[in-house]
């Protein structure tokens, strides 16, 4: 039986090779969209709990600085913390609207048979992982220069 994927393709590019969607497929699909869509909304979330942490930095250094032993901290300054924060908010933020974007789109293509929908989802994905692959190199890049300015340290330091 032919769906509507199958249709849409062979009219519209008929010497090409085809991608049939089976049922299984676009089932998967659509369980996947509803992962990504609770990721993405617990995304949201985590990244509008880190924004009302970085304006509660200033707040939190004061009372810190207020205790005993504790005045080294009030030197490190609020501000900085408070942008720290908040670029990692928007950091976190943007992949989880990919996520999230991939998920309403998903299921609207899943549902309505509509390849337009499903593309564009597929090209959201492809942007959250791009962007993860891109994290990935910059963490891994830090953690190769953090282990050799240690090991020249402890070179020098010998």
């Amino acid at each position: 039986m032919e769906n509507n994927f199958e249709q849409t393709a062979a009219q519209e590019q008929p010497n090409l090779p085809q991608l049939i969607v089976t049922e299984n497929m676009r089932s998967y699909l659509y369980d996947m969209a509803g992962w990504t869509k609770f990721l993405g909304i617990v995304g949201f979330i985590f990244s509008g709990l880190m924004i009302l942490v970085a304006f509660s930095m200033g707040a939190i250094f004061s009372t810190i600085s207020q205790m005993p032993g504790m005045d080294m901290y009030s030197s490190l300054g609020s501000g900085v913390l408070t942008f720290i924060m908040l670029f990692y908010a928007l950091l976190f933020l943007y992949p989880s609207l990919m996520l999230f974007s991939y998920a309403v789109k998903a299921k609207q293509g899943v549902l309505y048979a509509d390849q337009l929908s499903l593309e564009t989802s597929i090209g959201k994905l492809k942007s959250f992982f791009k962007f993860y692959g891109i994290m990935m190199i910059i963490a891994i890049a830090f953690y190769v220069l953090i282990f050799f300015f240690a090991l020249v340290g402890g070179m020098a330091a010998a």
